[in-house]
């Protein structure tokens, strides 16, 4: 999603920004053609005109709905500042209440678990290509290598390749519609399947055809990613690109339509993609086949680092390591989620084998998302203000159509389905204990007022027998109000073990809904001695709190606000600057306070969590070096219901 490297530069409506779209957008739908109409072939029964035509016709109108009129038109509407998503789409709701974020999560842990199943199915359908030649090639073991050059090359960052992807995607896409057209013309019939009608008939009448939709969504699969790529590619190439894939898309699949109702039923182990093409083309195009579904899987994996480290930028999923491989500011990477995905994708391949027996997990995952974004969209759409009855038409014709590919999917549980439950229920879990558990221990977060602790704040910097624990102390808040801070802090100041500086900094980080703000203000609460500082950052800007706040001090000294020498004359006198040393402070639940059940339980999720959470210190990259930890009590006013009695 981030591969070029360059989505800063092509939001406005270009040949090259539509270049570039094509290469980062469009790699999981535009490799659909290679397992749809497979897995449709083989999960149907009888083989006649009315799969054929049905299940095209099916295609036809899930395309046209799902992505054109849902995605294309609708949801790309739905911007926050230009950046797109789930994620997004959950920042721009006003009333955040728990129902919405617990949507949000499920539909994120799902476009996560389709992280896990996309490269697999793709990368898998294409290799199989090369059964034509040789059919005792072991397909898993090239899949498996080609997983592991590909996921250990994430580390370096992806520039250095990603400029070629719209280039090859275009030699894709022109190699989909030719070979579409070359076996549409021997039978212009097929078109035929446009018509609604055969869809009807399809669901009402082909025995099982219903439960054929679970294969017939995969057409759509790519559809919630390319909503999620609206922050990178903007959405005039979007659409405008999404006008030539589809078409190539659709030329393409009818021309495997005419194939079919020329050649009959493939057998097994024949797939009617690589059934269109001519032998002689049969190795370029399996070559291009295989470029294209990694450009895909490197979509994905780069769109799932994008994923998580805005989940952690929105407080749904604990602290993570996050590096930037290249000079780009975009392109992120993530070790813990690159290693998550390499191992499972690999599991993924060695379970199913097949691309064939991976259709049921991966239709499922993409279901739920889209599911889940229909119903957020829908309500910031009441939000908005739009006409009532037109929302709620669009949410009526949704739910039918992605409740009724959801049952499809359900439908084949044990065929693969589960995989995706077990995958999105493991990130839904983490989530949600990260998620709700903060939410519980923020609900005993107790504030006071500042004004209460000035003049202790002047005498303690003066008292000179409490020993100096730094010239400059330096606290992370969240309180919003400049007047207040958390009780936390003053307990860590004067009452655990007195602290004595000569400055007081309190800083406050201000996560916004503007997911690139990146600006910070400076209060004077008692000048010289106690000064806050906000920092107000978008959920897509790196949270580098020990460097912002250096470039803080340095405009503070060039405005003649503060000066930053040593407070100890012998060290002055060599120019020597001021230390600094930070303070961070963790609150402990107590042991004797009763909690509901259902509290005890989101506190365990929320302390499994926290296993995969890196410290702070890494989080806001401090100097581990120079900062004090300090665990303090939640303070919870209990009622004592006798005390203890004392005897003689």
């Amino acid at each position: 999603m981030e591969g070029t490297g360059r989505h800063l530069d092509i939001k406005k409506l270009s040949l090259a920004g539509v270049l570039v779209t094509l290469g980062i957008v469009f790699g999981d739908l535009g490799t659909s053609p290679l397992y749809v109409m497979k897995a449709i072939m083989r999960a149907g029964g009888e083989f006649n005109e009315l799969l054929v035509y049905g299940a095209l016709s099916c295609i036809f109108w899930t395309l046209t709905l799902q992505t054109t009129t849902k995605y294309v038109i609708i949801a790309l509407r739905a911007d926050n500042n230009g950046e797109g998503g789930i994620l997004a789409l959950f920042a721009l709701i006003k009333k955040k209440s728990s129902w919405a974020a617990i949507l949000t999560m499920i539909g994120a842990s799902a476009l996560l678990a389709d992280g896990v199943i996309s490269p697999a199915i793709t990368v898998t359908s294409s290799i199989e290509g090369l059964k034509l030649f040789n059919p005792d090639i072991p397909v898993v073991l090239v899949v498996l290598f080609i997983f592991a050059i590909l996921f250990f090359i994430q580390q370096f960052g992806t520039n250095f390749i990603g400029s070629s992807f719209g280039p090859m995607m275009v030699i894709w896409f022109l190699m989909l519609g030719i070979l579409g057209f070359s076996n549409l013309i021997q039978n212009p019939g097929i078109l035929q399947a446009i018509n609604p009608a055969y869809a009807f008939r399809f669901l009402h009448e082909y025995p099982g055809g219903f439960i054929l939709l679970g294969a017939v969504f995969l057409c759509t699969t790519g559809a919630e990613a390319l909503y999620a790529d609206l922050g990178h590619c903007g959405k005039a190439n979007i659409r405008v690109s999404w006008i030539f894939v589809k078409i190539a898309l659709l030329i393409n699949y009818f021309g495997q339509g005419a194939w079919l109702m020329a050649n009959g039923f493939p057998g097994e182990g024949v797939n009617p993609f690589f059934g269109i093409m001519p032998k002689w083309f049969l190795l370029p195009g399996i070559l291009i086949a295989t470029a294209a579904s990694i450009i895909a899987s490197q979509a994905i994996i780069s769109g799932s680092f994008t994923i998580v480290k805005e989940a952690v930028s929105l407080n749904f999923w604990p602290k993570l390591r996050v590096l930037n491989p290249t000079y780009n500011r975009g392109q992120v990477y993530i070790p813990f989620v690159n290693g998550y995905l390499w191992l499972a994708c690999s599991i993924v391949v060695i379970i199913f084998k097949e691309s064939a027996n991976m259709g049921a997990a991966y239709g499922l995952a993409i279901t739920i998302t889209e599911l889940m974004t229909t119903f957020l969209l829908t309500y910031y759409l009441f939000q908005k203000g739009l006409n009532h009855r037109l929302v709620l038409i669009f949410f009526l014709v949704y739910l039918t159509i992605e409740g009724s590919f959801l049952v499809a999917n359900l439908h084949k549980f044990n065929d693969g389905g589960w995989f995706t439950l077990l995958v999105t229920s493991i990130f839904f879990i983490i989530m949600y204990g990260w998620y709700f558990g903060r939410k519980l221990k923020n609900r005993y977060v107790t504030f006071t007022y500042l004004s209460k602790y000035y003049e202790m704040f002047k005498d303690l910097s003066k008292d000179n027998s409490v020993p100096k624990t730094a010239t400059n102390l330096v606290y992370i808040i969240k309180a919003n109000r400049h007047d207040q801070v958390e009780s936390k802090v003053i307990y860590s100041i004067f009452n655990k073990q007195p602290k004595r500086a000569d400055t007081y900094w309190l800083l406050h980080v201000n996560g916004v809904d503007d997911p690139n703000r990146f600006e910070y203000e400076v209060t004077e609460i008692i000048p010289g001695i106690l000064i806050r500082v906000d920092f107000h950052i978008g959920f897509k800007v790196e949270p580098k709190i020990n460097l912002y706040f250096k470039e803080v001090l340095e405009d503070l000294i060039g405005s003649g606000q503060i000066k930053l020498e040593s407070s100890y004359p012998s060290l002055r006198k060599h120019s020597f600057p001021a230390d600094f040393r930070y303070v961070l402070i963790d609150r402990i639940m107590p042991r004797d306070y009763k909690l509901s059940n259902s509290e005890n339980l989101t506190l365990t999720l929320h302390s499994m969590s926290r296993l995969l959470c890196i410290s702070d210190i890494k989080a806001l990259q401090l100097d581990a070096s120079n900062t004090i930890e300090e665990q303090v009590p939640i303070t919870i006013d209990q009622p004592v219901p006798f005390r203890i009695k004392r005897i003689q």
